[in-house]
C-alpha cells in the first residue's frame, strides 16, 4: 500500500493574519510605529527569530479561547520575545508580569524559579489577565490599556470622563504616554505582519506546528546536564526554560521540562541509559563574614561563576551565612538539597518567611503538607483563617525556623517585606 506522504506544515503567520478581529484605531501614531520598526530590519528579524520557539503554542491558546490573533503579537511589544527581558518596574518574561500580579495569577517566584519567565504558564496567566479584563471592560483596547496601565487606573479614567460627559473608550482617555502608544504600537506590529514587504522587512519563515513538547524530568539534574543529555545548546535549553535562576533544575519546582519536538526521544532515551551524575551541585552552609572569593577558590570557582550561580550581588564581598550552591567535590557526596531549598525554606531564604498564593484546588491540607508544617501552624499564622479563595495570600512560618527565632518578630519582619515588595511600580513594557 502506498502511503501519502504527510503535507508541509501551513505557514504560521498566514494563520495569524487570518485571525485577525480588533478594530482599525484611528490614530496617528500607528504610521509613527510602523515608520520605527521598518527603520529597524534588523530589530525586527531578531524579534521574529526568538518568536518561532513561542508563538505557536501562544497561537493555539489564543484561538482556542477565541479571542482576537492580534493579542498573539503582544509580546513583540512587551519584550521583543526576550524571554529573559526585565524593566525598570521590575516586569520579567515575554508577557512583563511585575511580581505581584504574575503571584496572583499563580506564577511563583521565588531563588531558584520564576514563573513569569515561564513560557506556558506566563502565557496561560497573561490570557487569563486579558479576558478577565475584556470581560470587565467590554473592548480589547479598553483591555489593552489595563493590561499595560492597571485595570483601576482605566476605571478611573473612565470615572472621570465620565463626570466630564466625555466618552469613555481608548481613544478619548488621558493616559500616559506609554498607555497612549500601546496599542497603536500593537497595530503597527499587526500592519507589519501583514504585509512586511511593503515596510521593507523580513520575518523568519514560522511552520504551523508544535515547536516544544514538555517532558517530564522526574529527578533534579543540572541545567547543563539537560540540555546535553537532549543535544541542544545551553542557549536552547535556556530559551525554552527561561525560569530556571540556578543551575540545578528541582523536580519540585517544575516537574517538566521544554525541549524542541524533535529531540524528545533523544532525551528520555539519553536519561534513561546514562550512567553520568546528573546533579553537580550541593548546597553549602556559608560562614558569616566568610569572602565569597575565598569559598568560590575553595571550590574551584571563579568569583563570577560562584555570583551567577547563587544571585549574588557584584559588591556583595562577605557572607551573611546564607547557604550558597558550590560543586560537589570528587571526595565528597551530594547533599540533600530538601534540607535548604525546598520551595518553602528557598523562599525563606530571600524573605525570611513565605507568602503562598492560593490556588485553585488548595485546601489547608494540601498547603500545610507542601511546607511541611501542621494545619494548627498554619491557621494561626492567618489568625485562623480556614476558609480559602483563589488569588488569596496565605503567610507561612516555617517549624524549624520557629524554635530558633521568636515567631512575633519573623511575623512582622515577613510582614514588612510583604509590604515593600508590593510597592511595585506600575509595568513598563520593554522593547
Amino acid at each position: 500500500m502506498i502511503v501519502a506522504p504527510e503535507p508541509p506544515p501551513g505557514d504560521l503567520w498566514q494563520r495569524i493574519r487570518n485571525g485577525y478581529a480588533m478594530e482599525e484605531l484611528n490614530s496617528p501614531l500607528i504610521k509613527r510605529h510602523e515608520k520605527w520598526y521598518a527603520s529597524h530590519p534588523d530589530y525586527v528579524l531578531r524579534m521574529s527569530e526568538r518568536a518561532r520557539r513561542y508563538l505557536f503554542y501562544i497561537v493555539e491558546e489564543v484561538e482556542r479561547r477565541g479571542m482576537p490573533m492580534e493579542i498573539a503579537l503582544l509580546p513583540m511589544i512587551e519584550s521583543a520575545f526576550n524571554p529573559g527581558a526585565n524593566s525598570v518596574a521590575s516586569a520579567s518574561g515575554i508577557w512583563q508580569f511585575i511580581p505581584s500580579t504574575g503571584k496572583h495569577f499563580g506564577m511563583e517566584q521565588n531563588w531558584w524559579y520564576d514563573g513569569r519567565r515561564d513560557i506556558i504558564g506566563a502565557t496561560n496567566g497573561a490570557l487569563d489577565y486579558l479576558q478577565k479584563l475584556h470581560d470587565q471592560f467590554g473592548d480589547w483596547e479598553l483591555a489593552l490599556a489595563a493590561y499595560n496601565w492597571g485595570e483601576n487606573a482605566v476605571a478611573r479614567a473612565q470615572k472621570t470622563n465620565r463626570k466630564r460627559g466625555k466618552p469613555t473608550d481608548y481613544s478619548h482617555l488621558k493616559m500616559p504616554r506609554e498607555t497612549h502608544n500601546y496599542v497603536p504600537k500593537l497595530l503597527a506590529v499587526k500592519n507589519i505582519v501583514s504585509d512586511p514587504a511593503r515596510f521593507g522587512l523580513v520575518l523568519k519563515d514560522i511552520a504551523d506546528e508544535p515547536y516544544f513538547e514538555a517532558v517530564a524530568t522526574a529527578r533534579h539534574i543540572d541545567v547543563k546536564v539537560a540540555a546535553e543529555l537532549a543535544d541542544i545548546s545551553m542557549d536552547e535549553f535556556i530559551a525554552l526554560n527561561p525560569g530556571h535562576n540556578r543551575p540545578v533544575i528541582l523536580q519540585d519546582m517544575s516537574d517538566v521540562v521544554l525541549l524542541p519536538v524533535d529531540k524528545v526521544e533523544t532525551f528520555r532515551n539519553n536519561l534513561e541509559r546514562t550512567d553520568q551524575r546528573l546533579v553537580s551541585w550541593q548546597p553549602y552552609q556559608s560562614k558569616k563574614g566568610e569572602r565569597f572569593s575565598e569559598i568560590a577558590a575553595r571550590f574551584g570557582l571563579s568569583s563570577a561563576e560562584l555570583r551567577n550561580a547563587n544571585g549574588l550581588s557584584k559588591f556583595a564581598q562577605e557572607s551573611n551565612g546564607q547557604t550558597l550552591l558550590v560543586p560537589i567535590t570528587d571526595e565528597a557526596t551530594a547533599t540533600e538539597f530538601s534540607a535548604f531549598n525546598m520551595h518553602a525554606s528557598a523562599v525563606a531564604e530571600m524573605y525570611g518567611a513565605v507568602r503562598y498564593v492560593v490556588r485553585r484546588g488548595d485546601t489547608i491540607s494540601t498547603i500545610a503538607r507542601r511546607f511541611n508544617v501542621s494545619q494548627a501552624q498554619l491557621r494561626e499564622a492567618n489568625h485562623g483563617r480556614t476558609f480559602l479563595r483563589v488569588g488569596q495570600r496565605f503567610n507561612i512560618v516555617l517549624a524549624d525556623r520557629r524554635s530558633h527565632r521568636n515567631p512575633g518578630i519573623k511575623a512582622t519582619k515577613a510582614k514588612a517585606n510583604a509590604k515593600a515588595r508590593k510597592t511595585n511600580a506600575r509595568k513598563a513594557t520593554s522593547m
